[in-house]
């Protein structure tokens, strides 16, 4: 047994995993099921227990199974997390009290907060460009995890001037109903206009220990930045999201 070419000059363990991915999309397999073990696999396809090993990376790479130790490979579930973009930010969302990541769950799942942090920092450069103050400035930095069922799903820092928040409830780490956007709109900074910038890439160490991602999952990179009615930055936000996690939805009238 050997790991050679099969149809249309494909290696043994690409076929094996396009054989397998395939039936995944065919429902044979569903979320939470487990995947053929590797003898299994070995009989089945006449192949050596490298090859199927190549293919069953394969489609972890791909974010399509999860191995689950001393109990084999298993079809990971995707029930994504909804972000409504637009919606999620309207001011009558956070002047009623509501959070805004609140939007990104319906009744049934809660989007828990976990270990805020709150200190005060020099900016660095990008941070002092986009708030409009000087490198090394003090800013200060509120620092979360987003938790769905237990799992992380999403890190964020968001970075605010020091002068404009000092003496407020966004330097507390429960800043009451509506979050920081209120407690700015009560200090007389409403946030009036935002700014959304994505990227993707796949994540450093220590942001796949943090969200606790499998192997080839990508995150998603948001920066947010919120601006007052006369243009004034009042925070800038640079979320991480685990892509595994996410639909990103975006609706508007043309």
């Amino acid at each position: 047994m050997g790991s050679g070419h099969g149809a249309a000059g494909k290696l043994k363990y690409q076929r094996i995993a396009e054989e397998l991915r395939s039936a995944i999309e065919a429902g044979e397999y569903e979320p939470g099921d487990r995947l053929p073990g590797e003898n299994d696999l070995m009989t089945l396809h006449g192949v050596a227990r490298m090859t199927v090993r190549q293919a069953l990376s394969v489609l972890r790479s791909e974010g399509i199974v999860e191995a689950r130790k001393g109990a084999g490979v298993f079809v990971r579930a995707f029930r994504p997390l909804r972000r409504r973009g637009i919606q999620r930010l309207a001011s009558e969302r956070w002047a009623a009290g509501r959070s805004v990541w609140s939007a990104d769950v319906d009744d049934r799942r809660e989007l828990v907060v976990d270990g805020v942090q709150v200190t005060q920092e020099e900016a660095h450069e990008r941070i002092a460009t986009v708030l409009g103050v000087e490198p090394g400035a003090p800013v200060w930095a509120r620092r979360r995890r987003y938790l769905l069922d237990g799992k992380p799903v999403m890190s964020a820092a968001s970075h605010f001037p020091a002068g404009l928040v000092a003496g407020t409830a966004v330097l507390l780490p429960d800043p009451g109903p509506g979050g920081v956007y209120a407690r700015l709109a009560e200090a007389g900074h409403a946030p009036a206009h935002f700014r959304e910038e994505l990227r993707t890439r796949m994540p450093s160490a220590g942001e796949a220990d943090e969200l606790r991602l499998p192997s080839g999952t990508p995150v998603i990179l948001i920066t947010r930045t919120a601006f007052t009615a006369d243009g004034t930055v009042v925070e800038v936000n640079d979320m991480v999201l685990d892509a595994a996690s996410y639909i990103l939805e975006y609706e508007f009238d043309a």
